[in-house]
């Protein structure tokens, strides 16, 4: 695995890894550091994605690295990859993540269906902190800051959604746990939990998406800029403050309420 491309010039912000960042909520989170002046290398299994995400730098300060996150390799290489280019990492947005199997039933689940949700939304998120956490303890100056992707999920579910609601949850868990850990090291972890954000992911409901009581209905959804430059300012606190949680999202979805 190599850098499909990128300067590897470092910018006035920090060094951040953003994964999922081919497309999406990853896509405008690196785009928005980038310009904000950070280094930022997007890892995502498509590497067609990443050039893509590359190409829509500004500043020529994003470099993408093909990575599949649920393989321990792809994520040591991933970041061995950004310390041979950029030196440290000040930040890691883990932000890979798969839905799930929709509108299946709970007893129709298929076992494959289930590991795939676990292994990309927590073991891949537990391998990159892993990472990160073993960078940023060692260099100069010390620590960083992790950011995990979330989800409203994380509180309530959706109907038929039991593998990427368990994955959530568990998210919020790690978040803690890195939290507490972190401290020694002068690593600060937080959890952006989203609902709705404009991308391929939530196109459907703009057509309608099952509801608590068994309805469909369409639901509102907000531009994910607005999803980046949360990110972008959990990023910019100085190391001795951290935004533990926060929750971004359409202001009428149905989040408030819902079940």
């Amino acid at each position: 695995m190599s850098a499909v491309s990128g300067s590897g010039t470092r910018g006035r912000g920090g060094v951040a890894v953003v994964t999922g960042g081919g497309s999406g909520i990853g896509r405008a989170v690196a785009l928005t550091l980038e310009r904000a002046g950070w280094s930022v290398a997007v890892a995502g299994r498509r590497a067609g994605a990443l050039e893509e995400t590359v190409s829509l730098a500004s500043g020529g300060r994003v470099l993408g690295v093909p990575t599949d996150v649920t393989s321990p390799v792809d994520v040591n290489t991933l970041f061995a990859t950004v310390c041979e280019h950029f030196d440290r990492v000040d930040l890691l947005f883990n932000n890979a993540g798969v839905s799930g199997p929709g509108g299946v039933r709970f007893e129709d689940i298929a076992l494959d269906q289930w590991h795939a949700a676990v292994d990309t939304n927590l073991t891949g998120a537990f391998l990159c902190a892993q990472a990160a956490f073993r960078v940023m303890r060692n260099q100069s100056p010390r620590g960083g800051r992790i950011i995990n992707n979330g989800s409203v999920s994380a509180h309530v579910p959706r109907p038929h959604s039991a593998p990427y609601t368990a994955t959530k949850h568990a998210v919020t868990g790690l978040t803690k746990s890195l939290s507490l850990d972190g401290r020694a090291y002068g690593i600060a972890c937080g959890q952006i939990d989203i609902g709705n954000a404009a991308t391929d992911m939530t196109r459907p409901m703009t057509a309608g998406v099952p509801q608590a009581g068994g309805e469909m209905a369409v639901e509102p959804v907000m531009d994910v800029r607005d999803v980046a430059r949360t990110v972008l300012h959990m990023a910019e606190l100085p190391l001795e403050a951290n935004v533990q949680f926060v929750t971004v999202m359409a202001t009428t979805m149905p989040y408030i309420g819902r079940g």
